[in-house]
């Protein structure tokens, strides 16, 4: 029989620049919940930053913190009980961090349990907590993860728990999985009560998907087509011909052409290069790799190859579609600068 927690759990929340919101506040609120359904303090709480200013969230909007890393580095040091460290980040991929990541392996070492939210699962990696372990990362920041860490095995999945290792992809994905962890201490019966006051309907768990079922996602039923999509998104960096994809499917060529044709108003290799493209985009955007490693990661042989087809497709080059992204982020930067100015007037 599972034994219920009988004294506060204490949770530090390192807030990363740029952390969104939606995800802090949904595992904020999944620990206040259990509090309030178990009518005692199971679980506290305070929230730490690099340099002990506020953290400027996604948003722009500002969070006061308890303490700078460097405080916390020596409380930890003191402290017996090595507790929860929760990294949070958001869709921003964060910078490298000696401090920080030096502060996550003594803290692996004292074992404290871990957790990274969103970008915050980079951290982890950096510190070298992922390697060889399950971890649940962003699709968005999918692909420029698995090229940088090759010895973790990231999913596509809402959250993952391996070796006292917690990650999730953000979003509602948080609350998820600090239900779990409630679970764990306090039983099913408060994890579905916390369900109930949250109106959330069900209890997600460990290796479920993240995005929306094909069926949802592109509005289609046809069980053989959405076999055929899920090959192609499993193989876009070494594409696979249409007569590979045909023995598994039952169905001919000429059957899988007429099948995108009629539900998806285009040919199966014009949807396998918008596939491909999509996932160059993301890699643009979200990642610092040269464009030639790009293009061989979406299955592409020659940069000059991708370069064309990527402006055919997005009305520019590549490049310029980077420097496009980094101008966005520089100017957002700006206004969360002004921001936190016009706080402290």
């Amino acid at each position: 029989m599972q034994q219920p927690c009988t004294q506060a759990r204490h949770f530090t929340f390192y807030l990363l620049d740029g952390f969104t919101l939606h995800g802090f506040s949904a595992a904020i609120e999944a620990l206040r919940l259990a509090n309030d359904v178990a009518g005692r303090p199971v679980y506290g709480w305070h929230l730490v930053a690099a340099d002990g200013a506020p953290a400027v969230s996604s948003c722009g909007t500002g969070i006061p913190v308890a303490a700078p890393l460097s405080a916390e580095r020596n409380r930890f040091g003191r402290d017996a009980d090595p507790g929860f460290i929760v990294i949070c980040g958001g869709r921003k991929k964060p910078s490298a961090d000696r401090a920080l990541e030096a502060w996550l392996r003594s803290g692996a070492r004292s074992n404290a349990r871990l957790a990274g939210l969103g970008g915050g699962v980079y951290c982890l990696a950096r510190a070298g907590l992922l390697d060889e372990r399950r971890c649940a990362v962003h699709w968005e920041h999918f692909p420029d993860f698995s090229e940088r860490f090759f010895i973790a095995d990231p999913r596509q999945t809402a959250f993952e728990i391996d070796g006292g290792i917690y990650t999730c992809a953000g979003g509602n994905a948080p609350f998820d999985m600090f239900l779990h962890i409630i679970e764990e201490d306090l039983g099913r019966d408060v994890a579905t009560r916390i369900c109930e006051a949250a109106l959330c309907e069900r209890l997600r768990e460990t290796g479920e998907r993240q995005r929306l079922p094909l069926q949802a996602r592109l509005g289609i039923d046809n069980p053989l087509l959405i076999r055929v999509i899920e090959k192609m998104e499993a193989n876009l960096a070494e594409p696979l011909k249409l007569a590979d994809m045909s023995p598994s499917t039952g169905l001919s060529r000429r059957q899988i052409e007429r099948l995108f044709r009629r539900e998806m108003g285009r040919t199966p290799a014009r949807y396998y290069l918008d596939l491909r493209l999509e996932r160059a985009h993301l890699l643009l955007i979200t990642s610092s790799l040269q464009v030639i490693e790009i293009a061989v990661a979406c299955g592409f042989s020659t940069a000059s190859h991708f370069s064309r087809t990527y402006r055919e497709r997005y009305g520019l080059t590549p490049q310029r579609s980077r420097l496009n992204e980094m101008e966005r982020l520089r100017a957002g930067n700006d206004r969360k600068v002004v921001m936190a100015e016009l706080r402290v007037a």
